[in-house]
C-alpha cells in the first residue's frame, strides 16, 4: 500500500474536536477563538507556560526535552537576549524612521556574516514577508513571473509566497507560473545528485518560457528540510545556481530553517560554496522575537526601490535590533555553531546504529543540528511510513520528547533541537528513540 501525501499543518497535529462548546477548557477556549484555523501539536494538546534551554515545562510540571523548535535555537528564554530586549524596551523602541545606533550595529554585524556582494539588508517581521520581499525583487530584476520551486517546499503563508508553497497545499496544485521539480535525492536523480538536479531546473525553465511566464528565479531552502532534509552531498547545489544564472534568474536561498548556524554553518548556502542572488532570515534571528530580513546587493534592492521603496514599521526596531545583536553574541560567545557541528556528529553516530539495528528506519540524513530519519515498511525505503512516524511523534511526547515530521508524506522524524544540546540531551533522545521503536 502506498502512502498518501500529506499538507504540512496536518503533520503532528491535533485532529480532535473540544470537549464542549459551553466548557471552559483552554482546548474549547482555543477552538471557540480560533475556529478552523487552529492548528495544534499533537493528540494531546500541550499547554506550556516555560522554557529553558533545550527543556520546556507544560502546567502540569511535566518537563520536554524540545527536539522540534527551532525559533529560539540559542535556547528557550536565553538569559542574553531576554536582558536584551527589556533593556531596550525600556529605553526605547520606535519605527526605523529615526537612526538608531543599535540597529546599524546589528546589520553591520549580520552583513560580517554575508558575502561581501551581499551588502544591503531589508528587516521586517517574519520568513514569509522576507521571502514575499524576495519573490518581488526577482520579478523586478527579471521582468518574468515564473519561479521553480520544490515539490514539498514550503517558503511562507502570503499570498505570494503560498503559490510558491506546495507543502501548504490541502488540495489543488501551485498556480501555472510556478514549476514543480522534485527535491535532491538519489530515488529522483540517481547517483548523480548535482546533474540530475541541474538538468531539472533547466527542463523547469524550459517549461515556463513555454507557458509564457519567462524566468524570474529558484528559490529554495539548502537544506529543503521541509522535502525531508536532504543536504548531502556538499556542493551540489552550485551548478544548478550557475544554470540559474546563465538563464538570466535569480538565485534565491531561504535560510529561515538552515541559517545562524544550525548545519554547523552560519548559512546553509555555505556548504555548498555559492553566493545566492538574494538570502532571506526569520525565524531562529531573534530566539522568538518576531524579526527576518532579506540580504541582496545594492543594484537588485535599488531597482525594488524604483518602483515601490521599502518601509516596514516593526522591522528594525531597536529592540529588534538588540535581539539579534544577543543572538549573534550567543552563536559566536558560546561556541554554539561548533556545538551543532560535534554535538550533531554524535548524536547523527547514535541514530545511525538504531538505523542499522531496525529495518524500519530506512535512512538518516544530517548536517550539524538539523537531522532527518525516514521510517519504511518492513525494511523497504521503497514504502513510507507515516503511521509510524505518527505513532514515534506521539509516543515520544509521552516520554518527554517533542518532535515533528516532514516529507511529502510525513514519514521523516524532523530534528531541530536547541543549538545549546548537551551530550546528555542527546542521548536522552536516543535512548528514549531506542525504546519508542522497540515498543511500536
Amino acid at each position: 500500500m502506498s502512502a498518501e501525501p500529506r499538507d504540512i499543518l496536518d503533520m503532528n497535529a491535533f485532529d480532535g474536536n473540544a470537549d464542549g462548546e459551553d466548557d471552559d477548557t483552554l482546548l474549547n477556549r482555543r477552538m471557540r477563538n480560533v475556529g478552523a484555523a487552529s492548528v495544534l501539536f499533537y493528540k494531546q494538546p500541550i499547554e506550556m507556560v516555560r522554557g529553558r534551554g533545550c527543556w520546556l515545562e507544560a502546567a502540569d510540571g511535566t518537563r520536554y526535552l524540545d527536539f522540534y523548535n527551532n525559533v529560539p535555537s540559542v535556547g528557550h528564554c536565553h538569559p542574553g537576549v531576554v536582558a536584551a530586549i527589556r533593556h531596550q524596551l525600556g529605553e526605547l523602541n520606535v519605527n526605523s524612521r529615526y537612526l538608531n545606533a543599535t540597529t546599524e550595529m546589528y546589520l553591520e554585524r549580520l552583513k560580517a556574516t554575508l558575502p561581501t556582494r551581499l551588502s544591503n539588508i531589508l528587516l521586517a517581521c517574519s520568513g514569509s514577508e522576507a521571502n514575499d520581499l524576495a519573490i518581488r525583487v526577482a520579478k523586478i530584476e527579471t521582468g518574468c513571473t515564473g519561479f521553480i520551486v520544490t515539490k514539498t517546499a514550503y517558503h511562507g503563508n502570503t499570498s505570494a509566497v503560498l503559490e510558491l508553497s506546495p507543502a501548504a497545499f490541502k488540495r489543488g496544485k501551485p498556480p501555472p507560473h510556478v514549476e514543480v521539480i522534485p527535491p535532491p535525492t538519489a530515488a529522483a536523480y540517481g547517483a548523480n545528485i548535482a546533474g540530475g538536479f541541474t538538468d531539472a531546473v533547466c527542463r523547469a525553465i524550459h517549461a515556463l518560457r513555454g507557458r509564457g511566464y519567462g524566468f524570474a528565479g529558484l528559490i529554495c531552502d539548502p537544506i529543503f528540510s521541509s522535502d525531508g532534509i536532504f543536504p548531502h552531498p556538499a556542493g551540489f547545489l552550485g551548478t544548478a545556481a550557475t544554470a540559474v544564472r546563465s538563464a538570466g534568474g535569480v538565485f534565491i536561498a531561504d535560510e529561515v530553517q538552515p541559517g545562524f548556524g544550525r548545519t554547523g554553518h552560519m548559512w546553509g548556502f555555505e556548504r555548498h560554496g555559492i553566493t545566492p542572488d538574494i538570502v532571506t532570515m526569520g525565524k531562529p534571528m531573534g530566539n522568538g522575537y518576531p524579526m527576518s530580513g532579506m540580504a541582496t546587493s545594492p543594484e537588485l534592492l535599488a531597482k525594488l526601490c524604483e518602483d515601490f521603496g521599502y518601509f516596514s514599521t516593526f522591522g528594525g526596531t531597536a529592540a529588534s535590533a538588540a535581539a539579534g545583536l544577543a543572538v549573534l553574541d550567543a552563536i559566536r560567545d558560546e561556541g554554539l555553531q561548533e556545538n551543532a557541528t560535534n554535538i550533531g556528529a554524535y548524536l547523527a553516530a547514535r541514530l545511525q546504529a538504531i538505523a542499522e539495528a531496525d529495518e524500519r528506519v530506512s535512512e538518516v540524513r544530517s548536517a550539524g543540528l538539523f537531522i532527518g530519519i525516514d521510517l519504511c515498511r518492513d525494511g523497504s525505503p521503497s514504502e513510507p511510513d507515516p503511521g509510524l512516524a505518527d505513532q514515534l511523534v506521539n509516543s515520544l511526547c509521552e516520554r518527554r520528547v517533542l518532535i515533528g515530521s516532514a516529507g511529502p508524506y510525513g514519514h521523516t522524524l524532523k530534528i531541530r533541537p536547541p543549538l545549546c544540546l548537551t551530550r546528555e540531551d542527546a542521548d536522552f533522545f536516543a535512548d528514549a528513540l531506542t525504546e519508542t521503536l522497540r515498543t511500536a
